[in-house]
């Protein structure tokens, strides 16, 4: 019988992100788009900090193929002041900032973008309603 005893998973550690030219890439994310630059590890690998997750900048391996990924959705707090701050310093959107769902507690707003390589990013916004005094 397999063991189903739960995993001692805590939480996400890192996101790996194929990208065709780490040395490209690593201006876009740490200048463009404002990440933490954390590390570099050789001329291959560039490591960035989102909200305490990794991002691992590499390049392809295999069969894998850059621009081919998962979204990966940028929590923010303000979506158009970082839309604006991020467009000023070069990031092209796809889209501007606009309402996806109405939920009970918060309005969610999205606005994507695209990284040298054509993976897709998206800033992601939570805006909750003002609260009566």
């Amino acid at each position: 019988m397999p063991d189903t005893t739960p995993a001692d998973v805590s939480g996400l550690a890192q996101i790996a992100l194929t990208v065709s030219d780490v040395a490209q890439s690593t201006p876009f994310y740490r200048d463009a788009v404002g990440l933490r630059f954390l590390f570099a590890a050789g001329p291959n690998l560039a490591f960035f900090d989102i909200g305490g997750v990794r991002l691992m900048l590499a390049p392809p391996e295999g069969r894998f193929t850059a621009g081919v990924s998962s979204v990966l959705y940028l929590r923010v707090g303000d979506i158009a002041a970082a839309h604006s701050a991020m467009k000023s310093r070069g990031v092209t959107f796809a889209n501007e900032p606009h309402l996806i769902a109405k939920m009970p507690d918060h309005d969610l707003w999205l606005c994507e973008f695209r990284d040298p390589d054509g993976n897709t990013l998206a800033l992601m916004s939570e805006v909750r309603p003002p609260q009566p005094a």
